[in-house]
């Protein structure tokens, strides 16, 4: 086992969270009318630089670019300093889940031609579409409350949801014109967003209040309405609910938070794989049978504090990811400042391998490598999934979260406003 490294964080920090990829691309654009070739890359968000950095999506994971995604902060800024409920929200962000910075890119995903990229900007409580050629804002969408946060797109990539998780809202736009093409109520503070692959239905995690003190298991009441908002994604209403609190109580687990983390389905669909609050490891879960059928727990890191009030927007591991042939899965430890592999048959991890911070876990573009952004040293580490080790480390932006596949037109370079 590698060996730890201590590492002091702050008991309110950014709201996270992840599952959803973007669909591998062709070499080419292969959309109605389009010409350019396309090139696939990871998009990784800045969260607290306001850029996004844009590296190969395999390999050596080498920088292709940066893209300002804050062109207008000076506007959005004045708007903010000129309404004193706007003020206090974008203060309350900045000195709770901001660990004293703004957050302003939580989430990001490319259009289908490759020319703009759609993100979530927390502090700024709203999502634009910014064009990759020039740098500049082709459309805005402010979400309803105060905060936005985690995104999905459609498999065919015509569709953004968003959470906007002050207002218990998932907004669907189209990601082509920024329009609302539909919105649906959620739990207490919604977070990850996944689209089922046909594309007919989005689940939606709540994770509730994550950022207070309250976390004992006895005090677990005072969290919120947490649970899985299942959506038809035609009509926008919620067609199911599941509560993991009496799935986990029905296996003992009366003390484990049912805030259900980043998530990720089976290639089938037939298992979701999800992370909950304060708990190192993850669950699997059969959506035929409705129940838990198997715990995973993760080894803890000596040098961190089992205080859940220590823990990083109360989640001990965040970050999780599958290969595309369904045999792994890749997760995070971030209270543990580490990522494993672990084989999905037999529920065994793999080394530890030392990550600082890591807040998500993706695959990269030939579904080779599990891809872990590590906040806490502002680069990105691509781990083997057939070996479990590391691979390589690139440097990136202060605080990296999302990390995203993505498409850039061919030969594209940074535009100069970035």
């Amino acid at each position: 086992m590698p060996v730890f490294r201590r590492r002091h964080l702050c008991s309110l920090t950014a709201a996270l969270a992840l599952t959803a990829t973007v669909p591998a691309t062709a070499a080419h654009a292969d959309a109605p009318g389009a010409s350019a070739a396309l090139r696939q890359v990871l998009f990784v968000g800045n969260n607290w630089d306001g850029t996004a950095e844009v590296i190969k999506s395999t390999g050596d994971f080498a920088r292709i670019g940066r893209i300002n995604v804050i062109p207008d902060k000076d506007e959005r800024m004045a708007e903010i300093n000129a309404d004193p409920i706007r003020w206090i929200a974008f203060m309350t962000i900045r000195n709770s889940v901001g660990e004293g910075h703004d957050q302003f890119v939580d989430d990001m995903y490319s259009t289908p031609d490759g020319k703009s990229v759609v993100v979530s900007r927390p502090s700024f409580a709203d999502v634009v579409s910014i064009d990759l050629a020039s740098g500049r804002i082709n459309w805005r969408f402010p979400v309803s409350g105060f905060r936005a946060d985690h995104m999905a797109v459609s498999p065919d990539g015509k569709r953004v949801a968003v959470s906007a998780s002050t207002g218990n809202t998932v907004h669907v736009l189209d990601i082509e014109t920024g329009k609302q093409l539909g919105k649906a109520a959620t739990g207490a503070k919604p977070h990850e967003n996944i689209f089922t692959k046909d594309g007919k239905y989005i689940y939606n995690m709540s994770i509730g209040e994550v950022n207070t003190q309250t976390d004992a298991p006895w005090l677990d009441w005072t969290k919120g309405d947490r649970r899985i908002t299942v959506i038809d994604a035609t009509t926008y209403q919620q067609v199911k609910v599941i509560d993991m609190r009496s799935r986990l109580d029905a296996i003992g687990l009366k003390d484990f938070s049912d805030a259900v983390r980043p998530a990720v389905f089976s290639p089938d669909e037939s298992k979701l794989y999800f992370q909950v609050s304060f708990f190192n490891g993850f669950f699997e879960y059969d959506l035929a049978s409705d129940k838990i059928t198997r715990t995973k727990t993760l080894p803890k890191n000596p040098a961190t504090s089992d205080d859940r009030t220590t823990f990083v927007n109360d989640s001990r591991h965040h970050g999780l990811s599958m290969s595309p042939d369904g045999k792994k899965l890749c997760v995070a430890g971030t209270m543990d400042d580490y990522a494993t592999v672990v084989d999905r048959g037999t529920l065994q991890e793999g080394p530890l391998v030392t990550a600082a911070k890591p807040y998500w876990a993706t695959v990269s573009g030939d579904g080779k490598s599990c891809v872990v952004s590590e906040s806490g040293t502002d680069q990105v580490t691509a781990i083997d999934f057939a070996t479990g080790k590391k691979t390589v480390s690139v440097p990136v932006g202060d605080h990296p979260q999302r990390v995203r596949l993505g498409q850039v037109e061919a030969g594209w370079t940074s535009p100069s406003a970035s």
